[in-house]
């Protein structure tokens, strides 16, 4: 198969499949990062203990006997078993919300740029793009305990002349996304260095 016939049948694969990313000409996208499906885990794993302590707790307040000292009349308990439940209700949600936002952080990369969507919060999101020919270093950093025990990391990438350092956290450990993104970086390069020399 020719080159140029090849290089329309992925940008068509990448239009069809990514129709929220405005792909320039002789465009595709050759990856997809997505933050690590660990944290979402863990974070239902927290809701799933908060569950557990509300409930026993709930079945304290229930059972007390009226001689203990954490005797409570009907109505106080009654209130008290509204108030976990309100509180559980808002880890719930928090949970939701955090995760909504975390997932919606994602990182594509083609054969010309890097395209970084970024969301903070439900109301605060951005969008970043790099030039491939402008990065100068691609490296994945972990730090902490916590982040080598469930290996994930921040994927950072450094710029030509500002030096501006973009980051995409909680990756799982990319060795081969790493490799493609600096193949990618090197295969752009020398193709503007070969159309300036022929200036």
């Amino acid at each position: 198969m020719a080159k140029n016939e090849l290089l329309k049948l992925r940008r068509a694969r990448s239009r069809k499949d990514f129709p929220n990313i405005k792909l320039e000409e002789n465009e595709y996208v050759v990856l997809k990062i997505k933050r690590s499906g660990v944290v979402p885990i863990l974070t239902w794993a927290g809701v799933a203990l908060a569950a557990i302590f509300f409930i026993t707790l709930n079945i304290l307040i229930s059972k007390t006997m009226t001689n203990s000292v954490f005797a409570m009349d009907a109505m106080s308990r009654g209130f008290f078993s509204i108030v976990i439940d309100v509180v559980f209700g808002v880890i719930v949600i928090a949970a939701l919300i955090g995760l909504n936002v975390y997932s919606n952080n994602r990182l594509f990369v083609t054969n010309k740029r890097i395209i970084q969507q970024a969301q903070a919060s439900l109301f605060s999101s951005s969008t970043n793009v790099i030039d491939l020919v402008s990065i100068e270093d691609v490296s994945f950093k972990q730090s902490g305990i916590l982040e080598h025990l469930i290996k994930v990391g921040t994927l950072r990438m450094s710029t030509i002349g500002e030096e501006t350092t973009y980051t995409f956290k909680y990756v799982d450990t990319p060795i081969d996304e790493l490799e493609t993104i600096t193949h990618l970086v090197h295969v752009e390069k020398d193709e503007r260095d070969e159309k300036v020399n022929r200036h």
